[in-house]
């Protein structure tokens, strides 16, 4: 097996200088079938309908997931207010049981505006 030398810089610079001097020219058939082409979609999307404008609405449910998402906020909504101003009593003892066992009460765990005042 014969070694290929590698070319050097001159022999570079011809092929180059050669292979930009003979710039490849598309047949009249093809820019012809291209521009016809081109000619089909521009009148296809001219009589295309533009799609609607979502309102509102249907912008925030997708946002979040569309209906099935919504449905599942609302229900953990209504769960949260139903124990909210429906507190179980074994909610209460429990908690009852946690605050007086420790010594402290609800409103010693909640920070208040007394507490951001500075020392005078």
């Amino acid at each position: 097996m014969a070694e290929k030398k590698p070319l050097d810089d001159a022999e570079l610079d011809g092929l180059f200088a050669a292979a930009r001097g003979t710039a490849p020219q598309p047949s009249a058939e093809l820019v012809a079938r291209v521009l016809a082409d081109a000619e089909a979609e521009r009148a296809a999307i001219a009589s295309a309908v533009p799609p609607r404008r979502r309102g509102r609405v249907a912008s925030a449910l997708a946002a979040i997931g569309g209906w099935p998402a919504a449905a599942g906020l609302a229900t953990a909504a209504v769960t949260g207010l139903m124990i909210g101003f429906v507190t179980p009593d074994a909610l209460e003892d429990l908690s009852g049981a946690y605050f007086t066992a420790s010594g402290y009460q609800l409103e010693d765990l909640l920070p208040s505006y007394g507490d951001l005042l500075g020392e005078g």
